[in-house]
């Protein structure tokens, strides 16, 4: 017998054997014809297979949220399906569930087109309306390779030729002719997954994500429990497009990246005073805080890097290259090693600590060129880094302060928190239990001190130490992960840092890791979709345009511009021989905050027609009225709140 724990806390012991459906027939048959997925101590599983083991258990329907990956896996099964009765000899690989979504890969000599997405999907809803069966079966291992082998599936085969001797593979069968290599669970038949669906794009793919393999064909879907839903995605698809920060970066003439440095950014003149702006808001927080700001070399030897670790763990990722002296030298893929080096430079005692050290510290890292993609995945980047030394008793006081300065940062930026994420053990990981007991305590008891009850991430800690993520939500309701602080006890032994105690003996600091921005370039991705490119006075690149309406007005335009510029905004001047709307019109469309309009009745009198991106009217104002309204309204948040000596309570060092 086993016994059933069930949400509303009660029990029920059940046979050996019994299977999830069974148990839901047991409680009333319309909860076993719903049920589309159990979970048993937080693992999901088929409803017809038996029950290992007795524990928590609870029933599923497909419109569950801890069904909606297990729906857009069913559904990408469903699809290869479709694909290989509409396009016999093609042979499908791997085909996962993502975020949103799902894709499969598949082998096939002819291209597809985007003309035969909606084929596929007409077909994917009649396989939907078959109502055919998801049964799994378990293979022997050289059984199931020459299955697949047999009927040229030659990718399979090879999947399971990696899975050790002796091992029992599973299967899964959809009706009676279709089958696929899979884990699983699934539903119990196509019908649950209903028909909200749709394929969104095709790309190539190389086997395995090896470009030294054969290039694949893949299908990008997304799936969802109800129509609404999928709707409501497909919105959201399309504002995003419409953000896209590749193409606003372009139209803007922010930056570009080309294939002759892939992974890396060609910074424009507006870019890079976006960057600068951007980095000098940052700096003068840092400074506010009590950091100090170090930089630290971008080649290191290769003995320094095997000495902190991260040869070992991270030298696929790394960058190299040797000398003709015989030195094997590596670019930093971060900066906390060199951030170690400072402050084991001279002896620390324990009244130097806590040490705040930051640094805009440009990095280099490996990522496969099929992963790049834009701003927000490169190879060639800069962190707001930092990193602060400290003892353990002060573990807490510093994650807190650190947590109110990334909000009020953040906040400052127009991005709204969504949750604060408790990164807990990995199942790989350094340290006893007791040690991740207490250092995950001290991050919980230090997020709840600055007033957040963070969303705990099961198993998502770096290998040395719990951490804390912060996950923002843009204009649209897409969430980013900008910021992180994680405790490190290890950097710190392996590197030989110490200070002097209180006691006269050597000691080892606590390192707590720390990003607000996480990269420059990734956050700068961030900013530009969130504002489609329409950012706030204090951010524009370009702040104002002197736009004149005849020529006879250019030399107040002149006079005009060197105003504005004496107080500080950022101006440009048109002073084409075009007509005013034409001249608006263009400045509108590259996001400008401000035009300025002149003309000869302006001159005479020395006003300025100030027209506001998104705005139809125009304010007329003499010229020093507008200097010092823009001025004030292009102060950055930080200053315009030290200005009314309302700055944030313990932010200062």
């Amino acid at each position: 017998m086993i016994d059933l724990i069930f949400p509303d806390g009660s029990k029920r012991q059940y046979d050996d054997g019994v299977t999830g459906k069974q148990v839901a027939a047991s409680i009333a048959p319309s909860l076993a014809k719903r049920a589309a997925l159990i979970k048993l101590d937080g693992e999901l599983l088929d409803v017809d297979r038996p029950l290992p083991k007795g524990g928590q258990f609870e029933i599923l329907s497909r419109d569950s949220a801890a069904a909606l990956e297990t729906l857009r896996h069913d559904t990408s099964h469903i699809m290869a399906q479709a694909v290989q009765e509409l396009f016999p000899g093609t042979q499908v690989t791997i085909g996962p569930s993502i975020e949103d979504g799902f894709y499969y890969d598949f082998a096939r000599d002819e291209p597809f087109s985007l003309d035969d997405l909606p084929k596929i999907e007409a077909r994917m809803k009649e396989i939907v309306d078959r109502d055919l069966p998801l049964v799994r079966e378990v293979w022997k291992r050289d059984e199931a390779i020459a299955h697949f082998k047999s009927i040229g599936e030659t990718y399979k085969a090879e999947i399971i030729e990696g899975i050790p001797a002796g091992e029992d593979v599973s299967l899964y069968r959809q009706g009676d002719d279709w089958k696929d290599l899979c884990r699983g669970p699934h539903f119990p038949s196509t019908k649950f997954i209903g028909k909200a669906f749709k394929l969104t794009k095709l790309a190539g793919a190389y086997w395995r994500g090896d470009h030294r393999n054969a290039q694949l064909q893949r299908i990008y879907g997304t799936a969802w429990a109800s129509d609404a839903d999928l709707e409501a995605h497909v919105t959201r698809l399309e504002e995003a497009e419409k953000r896209d920060h590749r193409k606003i970066g372009r139209a803007m003439d922010l930056f570009h990246m080309q294939e002759e440095g892939r992974g890396m950014v060609f910074w424009h003149p507006k870019g890079l005073t976006l960057w600068h702006t951007v980095e000098s808001y940052i700096r003068r927080r840092m400074d506010a805080a009590g950091y100090v700001e170090v930089r630290t070399p971008q080649v290191l030897d290769r003995v320094f890097w095997e000495k902190s670790g991260h040869w070992e763990k991270y030298r696929p990722n790394m960058f190299v290259c040797e000398t003709e002296e015989g030195e094997e030298l590596a670019l930093k893929p971060m900066n906390c090693p060199g951030h170690v080096q400072i402050f084991n430079h001279g002896q620390k005692s324990y009244r130097d600590l806590p040490l705040r050290m930051a640094e805009f510290g440009a990095c280099h890292r490996y990522e496969p060129s099929g992963a790049l993609h834009g701003l927000m995945r490169v190879r060639a980047f800069t962190q707001d880094d930092g990193h602060i030394f400290c003892r353990e008793d002060q573990i807490e006081e510093e994650t807190t302060r650190f947590i109110e300065l990334a909000s009020s940062i953040h906040a400052d930026f127009g991005l709204e928190r969504d949750h604060i994420a408790l990164a807990t053990r990995p199942e790989v990981r350094a340290g006893s239990d007791a040690f991740w007991d207490k250092a995950e305590a001290q991050m919980l008891s230090a997020a709840r001190k600055a007033g957040v009850e963070p969303v705990i991430a099961e198993g998502d800690g770096a290998f040395y130490a719990p951490k804390l993520d912060f996950l923002l939500k843009d204009a649209i309701g897409r969430q980013w992960a900008c910021g992180t602080i994680q405790l490190d006890y290890v950097l710190p032994e392996r590197l030989d840092a110490d200070y002097v105690g209180e006691d006269g003996q050597k000691h080892r600091p606590v390192m707590l890791h720390r990003a607000i921005c996480g990269s420059m370039e990734r956050f700068i991705g961030v900013l530009i979709e969130n504002f489609a490119g329409a950012f706030p006075l204090w951010l524009a690149p370009v702040q104002v345009v002197v736009a004149t309406i005849t020529s006879d007005a250019d030399d107040y335009a002149r006079q005009v511009a060197k105003a504005l510029v004496a107080k500080g905004l950022r101006v440009e001047t048109d002073l084409r021989n075009e007509k005013i709307n034409y001249k608006v019109r263009e400045h509108s469309l590259a996001k400008t905050p401000v035009i300025a309009v002149v003309g000869r009745r302006e001159a005479e009198l020395g006003q300025v027609a100030l027209r506001r991106l998104g705005s139809d009217g125009q304010e007329i104002l003499d010229l020093a009225s507008a200097a010092n309204a823009l001025a004030l309204a292009a102060t950055p948040p930080d200053i315009a709140r030290n200005a009314g000596g309302v700055e944030r309570a313990g932010e200062a060092g």
